[in-house]
């Protein structure tokens, strides 16, 4: 294993090339009210207020919606139980929410995927990051970090503005609330007579469904949206898990992916630059089916989890691929899945997956990167994300010296190697194939945002480093 100084010396000699590096970013950032379960017994006390048969009618499927307490208390254990990342939308519900309320959190950070990647990116010295989110209130705006790289876009007068959150929000705008329930591994609790044991440290969200925030940027700024393309070298869509089957005024979950693929356009309208997809959990298989449909063909990246790539191969009728991608992530069926979305999708140069234990990247031969390269990026993000979820978060370069004291975990070699002999395969000959296990901290201080964390270092990376070669052509 390389010298640790080596490795930081590698990984700032990328950050730098971040400078050069404009990104637009939209649609989610909400505030995260943060559970963490300290012990099995406050599950138990959570788990006993309800009768156990209503809860054992279902843990092993997931609830499309959350619309009653039983049904959020199925989704935690499910996720808890196979210890994996999952987000299920609560139904918009005074006393459902006032029930949420009753909770002790912990904590409140920024959250959503825009919110947290454009905290880490600020740190990160790009040199623009212009971040839209529809609904921008006092308590969310005093999230953002005060970097003067970091700017929300605004209509004034006809006119593009770009400026702080802090100094652009409305005071009228209301406030998304995601509730996170944060679990550490070995955390042991009974449901009824089985005796359940988290595999990994993960979380749960049970996240907001106000029918007032729309997946959508503004008329005023949809006009601008040429303007700001012609600012920024790459984007990073999310927030797409947000958009419900209907709304109170009539409009539907088509109404607003039809919207984004105007937006996608328009970005591109003066500038051909670069998007990236940051996909989620979304449990509607109309609406995944609609995000595949319409707005993947549009990106050049695309990024998820484990559990994110068995539900699109599901969509896709790979139903035993996406079976045994849930069950187990084995990195020779998660490659398989990869390599199904570049045939099946011309349009993407790169798709990007992270697990518990290892990040990939697959992309055709003629990449302009080498293997080697990539790997780089994902050398960065595995840092970030070993650093945030060592400290919490991030708040300087010189705190990746952290996350770097973290090593590879347990499996890396056999990972390694495993990839090592793929490569060699008739199969994957036309691809490129980078691979970086993860450096696993034990007892994390958090784990939300980890993802989102992973795929926009990953792919700003790989944008910086596409614009060097571009260049020298």
């Amino acid at each position: 294993m390389e010298d640790r100084e080596i490795q930081y010396s590698k990984i700032l000699r990328l950050i730098e090339g971040f400078s050069n590096i404009g990104v637009f970013l939209a649609y989610n950032v909400n505030v995260d009210a943060i559970k963490i379960f300290k012990d099995g017994k406050e599950v138990e006390e959570l788990i006993n207020k309800f009768q156990i048969e209503e809860i054992l009618r279902s843990t092993e499927k997931l609830p499309k919606e959350i619309k009653s307490p039983v049904d959020f208390i199925r989704g935690l254990i499910y996720s808890m139980k196979y210890g994996k990342p999952v987000e299920v939308h609560i139904v918009e519900d005074e006393t459902l929410n006032r029930w949420f309320d009753s909770i002790k959190y912990d904590e409140e950070r920024i959250g959503g995927q825009v919110g947290i990647i454009s905290n880490l990116l600020s740190v990160l010295n790009l040199r623009t990051i212009i971040a839209y989110t529809p609904l921008l209130s006092k308590k969310v705006a005093e999230m953002f970090n005060n970097s003067d790289n970091l700017l929300y876009p605004t209509v004034v007068n006809g006119k593009l503005m770009l400026g702080k959150p802090i100094e652009v929000y409305r005071e009228e705008d209301p406030l998304k609330i995601n509730r996170i329930f944060e679990y550490k591994k070995g955390l042991e609790f009974f449901l009824g007579g089985e005796k359940i044991k988290t595999p990994c440290a993960n979380r749960f969200i049970a996240a907001s469904d106000l029918d007032v925030y729309r997946v959508e940027i503004k008329e005023d700024l949809k006009e601008k949206l040429p303007e700001i393309g012609e600012m920024v070298d790459c984007a990073i869509l999310s927030g797409y898990q947000g958009i419900k089957e209907k709304y109170s005024d009539g409009k539907d979950c088509l109404y607003y992916i039809e919207k984004s693929q105007e937006d996608i356009d328009l970005l591109r309208r003066k500038k051909d630059i670069r998007i990236h997809l940051e996909f989620a959990s979304i449990q509607n298989e109309r609406l995944r089916k609609m995000i595949l449909d319409k707005i993947v063909p549009k990106v050049d990246s695309l990024g998820m989890d484990e559990v994110e790539i068995a539900n699109i191969m599901e969509i896709m009728g790979y139903e035993d691929l996406s079976d045994s991608l849930i069950k187990e992530s084995r990195i020779e069926n998660v490659l398989y899945a990869c390599k199904t979305l570049l045939e099946s999708y011309s349009n993407l140069e790169v798709v990007q997956v992270h697990t518990l234990y290892y990040l990939l990247h697959l992309c055709r031969r003629d990449n302009l990167l080498e293997e080697k390269e990539l790997e780089e990026t994902l050398e960065l993000a595995t840092v970030l994300a070993s650093t945030k979820a060592k400290l919490g978060g991030i708040s300087s370069i010189e705190d990746l010296k952290e996350g770097i004291k973290i090593p590879y975990n347990r499996y890396g070699k056999s990972l390694r190697k495993i990839v090592k002999d793929i490569k060699t395969s008739p199969e994957y000959r036309d691809y490129k194939i980078a691979m970086v296990p993860t450096r696993l901290v034990e007892d994390p201080k958090s784990t939300v945002g980890l993802g989102d964390t992973i795929s926009s270092g990953a792919f700003v990376g790989y944008v910086s480093l596409l614009k060097n070669k571009e260049q020298s052509l």
